[in-house]
């Protein structure tokens, strides 16, 4: 999967820099401290984020550069881990970024020696690729840098470090960061499954095989005449929400779709691989009578959205969506029961759980399934499906899921078991709420 983004290759190294690491200070990735990103040029230049410099107010003026004759040139030090930076581009040429970081749920599975499983989910295998685990050595010293390069001269692009982080190279500095961003979020789910006391599953290379027949649907092309008021606010307001979305780390960059409905019947929907953080109006696609807009390409979902518009007129939005904590759920056997609180089953009703490939295999089945009285649904190792009165009731459902599965997630450390609303109580919820 090529993710587009905002214009990445145009931005000088300095920039590419400053811009990722903003992201990994932003979503707790990295800390004041932690961390350091480097691109190796066109000339051989290795440019790096400093040592001890605040990683939360980068600036452009702070990225040192190493030169091919080891000269240093800028206002500081280069990272104190330069030279495992330097060693994996003698060992590989064909990479040219690398990034390196130590999130708190990537320092976990550092700590136990264990490499957390990308196949939980069907694109992280894809995006991560084979994971190899470095012996500990001191950071900064030569020794780290050999162990580091000798691992990724292997071929592999994602290296754990025993005790330490993740160190991950790529053709540029937004795949390193895609892949960062993926293992980070595959080692969360599981450890958030494991705390649920369930085992994860796997995908099978039976389930592998089924996900390759997800694929976009041959769809006719059509130039929009106009752009309504209405469309206009609805591509504003849904990039809203994406954004939002992704800041709360609802979404990443690569996964995450919404739709809205439309009053003419069209709709407008998320486009397929492009980063969910700097989506604008002008990258949603409009689907208009089984037509996509032209030279637009709209996410691999579009044929579920298209078959809950068709038989759901009272469904003005849909989401789906990967969150870490209820994607815990849908890793395991365990069942995830909205009578917590009086918000959780007034927004959710009853949570049910398909099949790995429903929603790609049988779009009109499941489709059937979703209504405004059962508005959610969870996709095995895959997603949940949230639909809506309009763009911010499905957005606001989708989080009023995710922070529901938190709070049953959390009840773990207290030692005590979850006590549910009973069934007389639920009753007296729809009877005052309609329901």
């Amino acid at each position: 999967m090529v993710i587009v983004i905002m214009d990445f290759e145009m931005m000088h190294p300095a920039d590419r820099i400053v811009t990722i690491m903003n992201r990994l200070y932003s979503y707790g990735m990295t800390t004041t401290s932690g961390g350091n990103l480097s691109i190796c040029d066109s000339d051989g230049t290795v440019w790096i984020s400093p040592s001890s410099v605040d990683k939360g107010s980068l600036r452009r003026e702070d990225i040192m550069q190493i030169h091919p004759d080891g000269t240093i040139v800028g206002p500081h030090k280069p990272s104190s881990e330069y030279p495992f930076h330097l060693a994996i581009y003698a060992a590989r040429p064909d990479l040219k970024a690398v990034l390196h970081a130590h999130p708190p749920a990537l320092v976990a599975f550092s700590l136990i020696r264990k490499i957390p499983n990308t196949s939980l989910i069907p694109d992280a295998k894809f995006i991560c690729g084979d994971i190899r685990m470095a012996e500990y050595a001191l950071p900064g010293s030569q020794l780290l840098g050999e162990k580091i390069a000798k691992e990724f001269a292997n071929g592999v692009n994602t290296v754990m470090l025993e005790n330490h982080g993740v160190v991950i190279g790529s053709s540029d500095l937004f795949k390193a960061f895609m892949c960062f961003e993926t293992l980070d979020y595959c080692a969360r789910i599981e450890i958030n499954a494991r705390q649920l006391g369930g085992t994860p599953k796997g995908l099978s290379d039976k389930h592998m095989a089924v996900y390759k027949l997800k694929v976009h649907p041959e769809m006719d092309e059509f130039v929009p005449r106009i752009h309504s008021s209405e469309e206009l606010d609805a591509r504003r307001e849904m990039c809203n929400l994406i954004h939002r979305a992704y800041d709360n780390q609802l979404f990443t960059s690569s996964q995450g779709t919404f739709s809205k409905r439309l009053s003419d019947g069209s709709f407008i929907i998320t486009p397929y691989a492009m980063d969910r953080k700097y989506l604008e109006p002008s990258d949603l696609v409009r689907i208009e009578g089984g037509k996509k807009e032209h030279g637009k390409n709209p996410s691999r979902s579009v044929g579920l959205h298209a078959a809950i518009y068709a038989k759901h007129p009272e469904i003005k939005s849909v989401i789906c969506a990967h969150p870490p904590h209820i994607m815990a759920f849908a890793i395991t056997e365990a069942e995830f029961d909205a009578r917590l609180i009086p918000e959780s089953y007034i927004m959710l009703k009853n949570v049910r759980k398909f099949p790995f490939g429903s929603s790609f295999m049988q779009p009109d089945m499941l489709a059937d399934e979703i209504s405004l009285k059962n508005p959610v649904c969870m996709i095995e190792n895959d997603c949940v499906i949230v639909g809506g009165t309009s763009l911010l009731n499905a957005f606001d459902r989708l989080e009023v899921m995710e922070y529901s599965a938190k709070s049953v997630i959390d009840t773990a450390s207290l030692a005590e078991p979850v006590v549910k609303i009973s069934p007389e109580e639920v009753k007296d919820i729809e009877v005052a709420f309609n329901l």
